[in-house]
């Protein structure tokens, strides 16, 4: 049998003293993914923080084949992990740390139903902003499978939103074009647009929206979506200065310390 305390309490152990551990697959060969759920959820709720939102992983088909898989993975977003727009990135409380740029879906509405559609999506979107993820795993050099990051709640780390809404119906133009700059210390570090995210980023909320209301944990009225990378990731140290432009969407930026 599966030890899911036990499990759960490596990855922990993992995050309280800075330390990575190795694959929990690698104890647990046969670890499911839905008892890799379980771990994440055990981990979130020990945290004791607000549940904000959802952040969407593996959303472009290059990682979907490195870890041979056909769908991406799901984590939580808590209160205690959101950054303030041009704020300071406490790095001692990451290990190994990575910055990707991403488009946040702000709902207005529920998505209960049986079935989502993208039309649902949009409809019960209040805005949109730009986002930066930064991305992190208590696993040691990132040497994760699929089950590895849904236990390690889908690789998380902090967030960074932007502070001005679009609202999709004001501004109409197409996310799966919207061109993506993320720039490290001034620096052009990755290029890319909404279509890598799913060939449309809308595309990977629906995913989600349909995945939840399976599990019977529905998205709500006032969640936070983060919906995958636009293009690749950049590894982050101390010192450094991330900024993220989104055409049509917006830019946020943030520091490391």
């Amino acid at each position: 049998m599966v030890d899911i305390d036990g499990l759960a309490n490596k990855l922990w152990e993992a995050q309280q003293t800075g330390t990575p551990c190795g694959p929990l697959t690698a104890d647990e060969p046969e670890l499911t993914v839905s008892q890799a759920y379980a771990i994440q959820a055990y981990n979130l709720e020990r945290r004791d923080s607000p549940l904000l939102g959802r952040k969407i992983g593996l959303t472009s088909r290059a990682l979907q084949e490195w870890l041979e898989v056909d769908q991406p993975d799901f984590g939580g977003l808590l209160a205690e992990m959101e950054v303030p727009l041009g704020g300071v990135v406490d790095t001692t409380k990451l290990l190994q740390p990575r910055a990707e740029a991403e488009i946040a879906f702000v709902l207005r509405d529920d998505l209960d139903f049986h079935v989502v559609t993208a039309a649902n999506v949009l409809s019960a979107t209040e805005y949109i902003l730009p986002a930066i993820e930064i991305i992190d795993s208590r696993i040691a050099d990132w040497k994760i499978s699929y089950e590895d990051t849904i236990a390690d709640n889908a690789s998380s780390g902090m967030y960074v939103l932007g502070t001005k809404p679009v609202k999709l119906a004001e501004n109409p133009f197409d996310l799966d074009l919207a061109g993506m700059v993320l720039r490290k210390n001034g620096r052009v570090v990755s290029t890319g647009a909404g279509a890598a995210c799913m060939g449309h980023p809308v595309n990977a909320v629906v995913w989600l929206a349909n995945t939840l209301c399976k599990l019977g944990t529905p998205l709500r009225a006032g969640d936070v979506v983060l919906s995958g990378a636009l293009g690749p990731v950049t590894e982050v140290a101390p010192g450094d200065s991330v900024e993220a432009d989104i055409a049509h969407v917006g830019r946020v930026h943030v520091r490391f310390a």
